[in-house]
């Protein structure tokens, strides 16, 4: 199937191309917290201009779905009404409102229908104002890097067996897969500009799923002290990833990270956003519980308010 937008490209778009090959070359060398937040718009909509967004639609996976949590409005793609873009479409009062997102999606999902949910980018139209999409985690692996890196633990509790695993070639295979990745939500987001040329696009990132200080808390999440660290910095690569892919595609980039750290799976369950593997609040292992999606919705209409004072 041919996704690609035909047309000769402008100067301005070879040019974000060429910043994007040069930056992911090097991604696994610097901290997505060391890049200033992208702030140009993405597209002419919002409504017209005036500070409204009227049809509203949601892409993504199970970080936005947000399984477990209830009130869950379709079993088949474990998908709450109390996930961040329901939050976000009640505040801002979006009419209509569509979220496709559903648990497990990768970036084919997007094309392609998922059990009963359709493919996620047929829910766009011209009209559509404004887009949000958190994608690209289930292309990397998360769920199955979790459970490697979990597994590996008791080999080496006090070293970093899964650093050593996915580093045996003499290359961290986990930014190449990263590396790999940025086409494909590149891609993605080259459709969802065409199908809404109108729209302003977001780009989320994923949250802070493990202690920022790199200081680990097993047995209670069973990585290996070393390992907690390399996973962390895997994450901030995959965020920073999609910052320069939101960047090269005039998309805005959605922070989540910054805003949640030091509420990360390792936190005693009052301060804890994300689950830990075995959870204690209603929410799939590894991802935001409700407080967790909340402030998901919190950074988005932030990025969003910030963005219409921007204009």
């Amino acid at each position: 199937m041919q996704h690609e937008v035909r047309g000769g490209a402008s100067v301005g778009r070879r040019r974000r191309g060429m910043t994007l090959r040069a930056a992911l070359g090097g991604c696994a060398l610097v901290a997505a917290s060391a890049v200033p937040a992208a702030a140009h718009g993405g597209g002419a909509g919002g409504g017209g201009g005036d500070g409204k967004t009227r049809a509203y639609v949601a892409l993504g996976d199970s970080y936005t779905a947000g399984p477990l949590i209830p009130r869950q409005t379709d079993a088949n793609c474990a998908r709450s009404d109390q996930n961040y873009p329901s939050l976000v479409a009640a505040r801002l009062g979006t009419t209509p409102f569509k979220d496709v997102s559903c648990s497990g999606a990768t970036t084919q999902e997007m094309w392609k229908a998922q059990g009963t949910n359709g493919p996620q980018l047929d829910a766009l139209g011209r009209t559509t104002d404004l887009v949000t999409v958190q994608v690209g985690g289930n292309d990397i692996g998360f769920g199955t890097i979790i459970g490697t890196c979990a597994g590996l633990a008791a080999q080496d509790p006090a070293g970093s067996p899964c650093q050593k695993y996915y580093g045996a070639s003499g290359v961290d295979q986990l930014s190449v897969t990263i590396a790999r990745t940025a086409p494909k939500v590149a891609q993605v987001l080259r459709d969802v500009h065409r199908r809404s040329p109108h729209a302003r696009v977001l780009l989320v990132g994923y949250p802070d799923l493990l202690p920022d200080d790199g200081v680990g808390c097993a047995p209670s999440v069973p990585f290996a002290a070393g390992d907690f660290a390399y996973l962390r910095d895997t994450e901030k690569r995959v965020n920073l990833m999609l910052r320069l892919v939101a960047y090269a595609s005039r998309t805005e980039y959605v922070d989540t990270y910054g805003p949640t750290v030091g509420h990360d799976m390792c936190k005693p369950a009052a301060d804890r956003w994300i689950e830990p593997l075995r959870p204690t609040s209603p929410a799939a292992p590894a991802h935001p519980n409700a407080k967790g999606e909340a402030a998901m919705a919190g950074a988005v209409l932030h990025r969003i308010d910030r963005g219409w004072h921007d204009r």
